[in-house]
């Protein structure tokens, strides 16, 4: 091929790689983990960009080998093989130490990243989680608040077959619920996850972690939020006909806000009855002596 017809094919891809880029690049911002608002999820971004870079770098370098070897030494240049360290124990060696020693210095940050995640001591407060076919249930063990949380009404009608609603027009669709979850900012929060019927996993991509719900089983996660906001998500695994359909809403609020919600919503306090008085024996009773066995 000659030198314009290079240039001409070139040229055209270019144009045709940039036409696609244009549209696309609104959606960068979604092709990378999020950071999210938690402690963890702010550790767990971390490590993964700190292990993304180690990637980066063994593959600049071993594509940079690769790409220079079949430039500098191919055969169009007159080069020729060197048989001399087919078998060299040395290069053995050395190529299987190397990779061990770069995963055992990947594997120390982890390690402390998941020590630090299975942590639940020294929780403020403690929710249990509990999934249904297609709903949560919530319950504060600290303060008695329990409630169910299900799909919004606005985005089950728009869901239906026929309903003539227009799901775009539909304000968070398939991410809305009747009962949001609530919880304290700054505030180490327990969470405890099983399910009731099929397994379910509660996950909120801000919040930064995921866990299954199953049944006959107890999982355990923290959260730590250090920014007020709401937080939404989904059920993670593939529970049944409408898994589509049993969103997540967490509100994290000021610690001021948190006390007048539990408040709100703490169930009352049940009235013990009275226990019912003696009634007083008959007064004519009570002179009647008691009879005498004969004899």
């Amino acid at each position: 091929m000659s030198k314009k017809r290079w240039l001409v094919a070139g040229g055209s891809i270019a144009a045709a790689v940039a036409g696609l880029a244009g549209p696309a690049f609104a959606g960068w911002d979604g092709l990378n983990m999020t950071k999210g608002v938690t402690e963890l999820s702010e550790k767990i971004y971390d490590l993964h960009m700190l292990i993304f870079e180690v990637c980066l770098v063994i593959a600049a370098i071993v594509f940079g080998a690769m790409i220079y070897a079949l430039v500098r030494f191919r055969k169009s240049k007159g080069a020729v093989a060197d048989t001399s360290h087919v078998h060299s124990t040395a290069y053995e060696i050395a190529w299987t130490l190397l990779p061990v020693a770069i995963l055992i210095a990947m594997a120390v940050p982890a390690a402390r990243a998941l020590v630090v995640i299975e942590d639940t001591r020294n929780s403020e407060l403690t929710i249990k989680v509990t999934g249904y076919q297609w709903k949560w249930q919530y319950d504060y063990l600290d303060s008695g608040v329990s409630f169910f949380s299900t799909l919004a009404e606005s985005s089950n009608f728009a869901r239906e077959r026929g309903s003539g609603i227009d799901p775009n027009t539909v304000e968070n669709y398939l991410l809305e619920v009747d009962q949001h979850v609530v919880i304290p900012v700054d505030t180490k929060v327990r969470v405890l996850l099983t399910a009731n019927d099929v397994i379910h996993a509660w996950w909120v991509p801000a919040l930064g972690m995921k866990k299954d719900a199953i049944p006959g089983f107890v999982n355990e996660i923290w959260i730590k939020a250090h920014a007020l906001g709401t937080y939404r998500g989904q059920c993670a695994e593939l529970c049944g006909r409408d898994h589509g359909f049993m969103p997540i809403v967490v509100d994290v609020v000021s610690k001021e806000d948190f006390n007048h919600w539990v408040e709100v919503h703490k169930a009352p306090a049940e009235t013990v009855p009275a226990a019912p008085q003696a009634q007083a024996a008959p007064a004519d009773a009570a002179a009647t002596p008691t009879s005498s066995t004969n004899r």
